[in-house]
């Protein structure tokens, strides 16, 4: 695994925190793992930590090429891992449609960083745990 993989890996094992028995996570959606949802992640699936470990390398790794080719200008290895661990949390779809996207290719770096703080909410309802997290991406993206 490259350094900027595993870099991204313990970042989003941080946020995430990893769970081997399936469960609703506060939108809905059955998950385990560090966060792994999808097909067969339904109530009482369970893991072993090494699948977990694996799906975590397999959707990051995923997330890090997918990232590398939203963005249009250089970004260093900080920047890359709060956007791989943003965008593993609320998919590549929002955020190439985001403003942070946005401003990040247009080089407005300070502006970009500013748009993580937007995303805090389930809902309709902020959730302090997302609040905490863009501050952390944030703070990340801002590091040289």
């Amino acid at each position: 695994m490259s350094e900027l993989l595993d870099k991204c890996c313990d970042t989003i094992e941080q946020f995430e925190g990893c769970k081997l028995t399936s469960y609703q996570d506060q939108g809905g959606k059955w998950t385990i793992g560090y966060g792994a949802t999808g097909p067969g992640i339904d109530a009482g699936v369970t893991w072993t930590q090494r699948q977990a470990d694996d799906r975590l390398e397999e959707d990051v790794a995923r997330f890090l090429s997918l990232v590398q080719k939203a963005v249009s200008v250089p970004i260093n290895d900080n920047q890359t891992t709060a956007l791989v661990s943003f965008t593993y949390n609320v998919g590549i779809y929002n955020l190439e449609r985001s403003g942070l996207l946005r401003f990040l290719n247009q080089e407005k770096y300070a502006q970009a960083a500013d748009q993580f703080l937007l995303w805090d909410h389930v809902g309709a309802y902020r959730n302090p745990g997302l609040t905490n997290r863009r501050i952390k991406e944030r703070e990340l993206f801002l590091t040289t």
